[in-house]
């Protein structure tokens, strides 16, 4: 009989899923220190977590029994995903059972900021009656940008509808055909920045995504904009939004989120009047806890029952036998739909997906889905797995083809993604060397043979002396080591391609030093996540 740990506190209708199953046992034990929790976890076979359990490598490293995690939720940025995949572990999530309550949570923040409802109730509070010191923003008719038009995104934009507000956003998986239907104005990001009246965001923290409100970002809005966040910390930085605040670009702040939780005592965002806030509270409504709590004890009984995969945020759905050839594919297929993604930010419109060679004797389908799960990772990121990738890109108007050829050119087994954007389009293929270790070998008319995983820098520059050896002091002097490099020339000559592997990853000031290097062309830093295995 199957144990199940349930180290977070959970909605007792979720607890009587299980109670049910008489086939499963389970312990309910919120608030286990992680010493406790390491040292018991091995006894058990599932666990059944919230944000309050870290799920480290150390931790699945001790847990040789574990088979599955699930996530009563949708952010898993509290387990340690690679580890989990390379220790066999299964992990699944709960990604559409609280994006209303999040919705209606980002509106309330809006709403709240606008008219200072926070500020005028504390001073009342304590006993002043200062009527006229609240002037507040009447929302009717303003413009609200929303950067990110998944779930609850578009839940933000349905409802801001209702309060008469023009709704413009950004999300470059949508068509525009999506939203017009919306009743959404689709812009880039520049002009959504310029524009708005007031910025909301909903995207995933992401390596792309990590600090996209910053001091570029401000630079661009009008004075007395509002934001809101109640997405994830890390999106907004935070340092940036407080010079904002204090120049008068931005007139208030709704914060859900931060990049430490919980922040600091003496934040000093949290000293200014201009600033509301609240303690990650965009899914603790009553019925999205219960919802989450049934939601995910069914789906860790139905594993255990009958193999049955729902909502796997590192897993397709396939059989243990078929799962051990598949898995070195699966694992290079994403790093490629990895890459695209990130080569395109501009928007994906089509991919297709071509195998060839030995690997076309597989099922495939695992393969096509890795690549979608790889390529909508950069926007979509933590509600995103194998089984709702093909429902994000056909919800974004992408067209996905799949074909298969006999001859895989140069290569025992061959897998190519190719991808039409809004403004380019581009190949990436990759092999296995060995049957188990992923390479990049072709990116766009260059041929290499890559390890694809980390921080990853991709240089395109003249073919001329000099270039490579100026990149490097860059690095070097910025104390960013290159532990792998590899250098392509394209098939017409005159064209090189860099691809570095660096630690760490560099910052926007060492990015725009390499642009700025004579015969540099682009630069572009790609995650291409973890080591591969």
């Amino acid at each position: 009989m199957p144990r199940i740990l349930i180290s977070d506190k959970l909605s007792d209708r979720g607890l009587a899923v299980l109670e049910a199953a008489r086939d499963i046992d389970f312990d309910h034990r919120p608030g286990l220190d992680p010493e406790e929790l390491a040292r018991i976890l091995p006894d058990y076979q599932g666990l059944i977590i919230r944000s309050g359990t870290k799920v480290t490598a150390e931790l699945l490293r001790e847990a040789r029994e574990l088979r599955v995690i699930g996530r009563a939720g949708i952010g898993v940025d509290n387990v340690d995903i690679a580890a989990a995949t390379e220790r066999g572990v299964l992990v699944m999530n709960t990604p559409e059972e609280n994006a209303i309550t999040t919705g209606e949570h980002a509106i309330a923040m809006l709403m709240a900021l606008a008219r200072q409802i926070p500020q005028a109730t504390a001073t009342l509070k304590a006993g002043r009656w200062e009527r006229a010191s609240f002037s507040g923003t009447e929302l009717f008719d303003q413009v609200l940008g929303v950067v990110g038009l998944g779930n609850v995104g578009t839940i933000v934009a349905d409802r801001a509808h209702g309060l008469r507000m023009r709704v413009i956003a950004t999300d470059p998986l949508v068509t525009e055909e999506r939203a017009q239907r919306m009743g959404v104005e689709l812009v880039s990001l520049d002009e959504l920045l310029e524009r708005a009246d007031a910025v909301t965001v909903h995207v995933s923290l992401t390596e792309s995504t990590r600090g996209l409100i910053g001091s570029q970002a401000f630079s661009k809005m009008k004075p007395g904009v509002l934001i809101v966040n109640v997405a994830r910390g890390g999106i907004v930085d935070e340092r940036a939004l407080l010079e904002a605040i204090e120049s008068g670009v931005v007139r208030g702040a709704a914060l859900d989120v931060f990049e430490e939780e919980p922040p600091p005592a003496d934040h000093p965002l949290l000293a200014r009047e201009e600033v509301i806030a609240t303690p990650h509270l965009g899914g603790s409504t009553a019925k999205a806890q219960l919802n989450v709590a049934i939601a995910i004890a069914e789906q860790v009984r139905d594993f255990f029952r009958a193999g049955v995969v729902s909502n796997a945020v590192n897993l397709p759905s396939v059989s243990a036998d078929e799962l051990e050839d598949l898995q070195p594919f699966i694992q290079l297929a994403e790093k490629l739909g990895l890459l695209q993604g990130q080569l395109h930010p501009d928007g994906i419109r089509e991919v297709e997906v071509e195998f060839a060679g030995q690997v076309t004797e597989l099922d495939v389908q695992p393969l096509t889905l890795a690549v979608l799960k790889g390529l909508l990772e950069p926007w979509v990121g933590e509600r995103l797995n194998f089984v709702n990738a093909p429902h994000i890109a056909q919800q974004r108007g992408i067209r996905v083809i799949e074909s298969k050829a006999a001859v895989p050119e140069d290569f025992v087994s061959l897998v190519t993604v190719r991808v039409q954007g809004a403004k380019r389009s581009g190949r990436v293929s990759g092999t296995l060397i060995g049957r188990t270790q992923p390479r990049i070998v072709r990116i766009d008319d260059f041929l290499l043979e890559a390890v694809p995983e980390g921080a990853t820098l991709l240089i395109q520059n003249r073919d001329r002396p000099g270039v490579v050896g100026h990149i490097g002091s860059v690095l070097g002097e910025s104390g960013i080591n290159i532990s792998r490099m590899q250098l392509a020339l394209s098939l017409d000559g005159g064209q090189a391609l860099q691809l570095l592997n660096v630690d760490p990853a560099p910052g926007g000031e060492v990015l725009a030093s390499l642009h700025r290097i004579d015969g540099v062309e682009s630069v572009h830093l790609i995650d291409l996540g973890g080591r591969v295995t």
